[in-house]
């Protein structure tokens, strides 16, 4: 039995899952600037663009994607996370100076590169140094971080908005012309603090091990659990590359079993956001509006939300190596079925207020400790080390694809088929991924990710 630097391990995956806590508080900023901004830029009445806008990041996200896979696999995964930081701190600063709409977009997009490599590399990263035993409990930690950021921008939103008056106008207030700005600038701070700390950690030992540098990766593993620990990872890696040389490319994807193993990714991937949870914190306003809300109720109504984001994401995280990956997945899709059928409900019979509260904190509470931290889980595990990068990068472009169609669509769909016949078609869509994840995913929990690699493609 190894013995682990659990502080060390800890505070590695702490730092490259600052990358997940940097993504939720970019990804959710907007959702309580809304109000403002809106009426500043002077789209309070235009959905088409309010979709634009909020989905201008992910454009951002698909392109920092397809930019980390294939990088990262040739230069590592620690030179691309330290550029996400990067382009964190500058998205921050200039969205909150613009005055047109035109860039308030482009760095919108800037930030969305910024959450599409932290996104692909920050699970990935903690995947690769933790011990098979433990290794749902520590990638979990970046989901953590997530809703850690999302409930930090929640609270940074609520603190800086002053309070609404009725018939106030927006445009001429403190709000309007710099409140939304403040909220934006707050994310500097946590942008610089992740480029500093991204500087101490290691490389990934097994992207080391990948390039042939086995004598780093070991000295690496040797840290995290001993010598005998490392000497066994080493010579694991050693048997699962085999004599190959040849560099990883993206043919490799489509060879053998990996089609299959790639469309099991994209489809998780694409149903974590086709789920419809996200439309929650992006689309708060215009939800809690629904049920009967104002503006000032909408905020603290938002933190609420946050609040048991972050209280279940850590019952997933008691649970996700103890019941394993595939039961939670299955439980988290038609758990959310049944939710969203009652949540339908509500807004087609008119019932407001405390119900319709308490069902979306229902259904963010059934997400936060299923589908939101288990499908970075399996996704950082179910691929080969070699083309690990790419493939989840590959996965990863599907998510923010299918989060671009779900933000872009959902003030359509909410305009023509209501707030209740909205909620009942992602209803229709868990449903469907419960039947496809009870016949498709397998069970990873406990295995080493060469284990998980020879099981799936030999």
């Amino acid at each position: 039995m190894n013995k682990f630097n659990s502080s060390y391990l800890l505070f590695i995956a702490l730092v490259s899952a600052m990358g997940g806590l940097l993504f939720g508080y970019d990804w959710v900023v907007i959702g309580g600037a809304k109000p403002f901004y809106e009426v500043f830029f002077n789209i309070a009445n235009s959905p088409s663009m309010q979709g634009w806008v909020m989905g201008s990041a992910i454009l951002g996200c698909l392109l920092g994607v397809m930019i980390s896979g294939s990088l990262s696999d040739k230069y590592g995964r620690k030179p691309l996370m330290i550029v996400a930081s990067i382009f964190f701190t500058l998205a921050a600063v200039g969205t909150g100076i613009v005055d047109t709409i035109e860039w308030f977009i482009i760095w919108r997009v800037v930030g969305g590169i910024g959450i599409g490599i932290a996104s692909n590399l920050s699970p990935m990263y903690i995947a690769e140094i933790a011990p098979s035993e433990s290794r749902g409990k520590f990638v979990s930690i970046n989901q953590l971080t997530v809703v850690i950021g999302i409930l930090a921008a929640q609270i940074v939103n609520w603190l800086i908005a002053d309070p609404i008056v009725e018939g106030q106008d927006i445009l001429n207030s403190w709000n309007g012309q710099w409140g939304w700005r403040y909220m934006f600038w707050a994310g500097a701070i946590p942008s610089v603090a992740f480029f500093v700390l991204i500087l101490i950690i290691p490389e990934s030992p097994r992207w080391l091990a990948s390039q042939r540098k086995y004598d780093k990766a070991e000295s690496i593993f040797t840290k995290i659990g001993g010598l005998a620990f490392a000497k066994e990872q080493i010579e694991e890696l050693k048997l699962s590359a085999g004599d190959t040389k040849e560099e990883a490319n993206y043919k490799m994807l489509f060879e053998g079993k990996m089609p299959k193993i790639l469309l099991l990714g994209i489809v998780i991937a694409a149903f974590q956001q086709w789920c419809g949870i996200n439309v929650i914190f992006n689309y708060a306003q215009e939800i809690f509006s629904a049920a009967g809300y104002g503006v000032s109720d909408i905020l603290f109504n938002i933190v609420i939300t946050g609040l048991t984001n972050v209280i279940f994401t850590f019952v997933g995280m008691y649970f996700v190596d103890r019941w394993g990956r595939r039961t939670l997945m299955l439980i988290g899709s038609i758990g959310l079925f049944f939710i969203y059928a009652a949540l339908g409900a509500c807004y087609y019979f008119e019932i407001t207020g405390l119900a319709v509260l308490g069902l979306v904190i229902a259904a963010i509470s059934c997400y936060a400790m299923t589908l939101a931290p288990i499908t970075w889980v399996v996704l950082s595990e179910i691929f080969p080390t070699k083309i690990r990068a790419m493939a989840i990068a590959v996965s990863t472009f599907a998510l923010w694809t299918a989060c671009f169609v779900l933000t872009y669509t959902f003030p359509i769909l909410n305009n023509s088929l209501g707030s209740y016949g909205t909620f009942w078609l992602y209803g229709v869509i868990c449903l469907a991924g419960y039947f496809f994840l009870r016949i498709s995913l397998p069970e990873t929990k406990g295995k080493s990710l060469e284990e998980i690699e020879n099981e799936l493609t030999k």
